[in-house]
């Protein structure tokens, strides 16, 4: 048996809280998990240092943690980054070109929010396709927020 092995490799960092805060006021999709998780900008904002790097394999779940929004199946990729505005699938083609010319590349992990037993892909869809479609198993930056009212 052959085993094919790549020399790709993606570095992933502790992502930074605020390049990413459109994604809390306003992206659409996910304002109905905020909502129904009772979780405030200041709830994510002192909680973030305790995240920590965790991998993801390409799944709807990370461990047991059903992860709203992931997209791992290719049917969705397709349907949610192959077949985007020009403009969303530029920033992933050119993290894959970088890439391919390199051999490595340093990003920061995307973010799970997870809070009463779910999780959200809070960012970083375009990283995660990256890792997954060159056969790697991402990291991401996993944030627990405790549970409360």
């Amino acid at each position: 048996m052959t085993v094919s092995t790549s020399t790709l490799s993606i570095r992933w960092l502790k992502p930074d809280l605020f390049e990413e805060e459109w994604e809390f006021f306003r992206h659409p999709a996910k304002q109905e998990f905020y909502r129904r998780h009772g979780i405030a900008w200041e709830l994510i904002v002192a909680a973030f240092d305790r995240g920590a790097l965790e991998p993801y394999p390409r799944s709807d779940r990370l461990g047991k943690l059903p992860v709203a929004l992931s997209y791992h199946t290719f049917e969705e990729y397709s349907t949610y980054l192959a077949r985007a505005k020009r403009g969303y699938r530029k920033s992933y083609t050119r993290m894959e070109e970088e890439l391919h010319q390199a051999g490595t590349l340093t990003v920061n992990a995307p973010i799970i929010l997870a809070r009463q037993g779910e999780a959200l892909l809070f960012s970083g869809y375009r990283r995660l396709c990256l890792a997954w479609n060159h056969g790697m198993i991402p990291r991401v930056w996993l944030l627990l927020l405790p549970d409360g009212p």
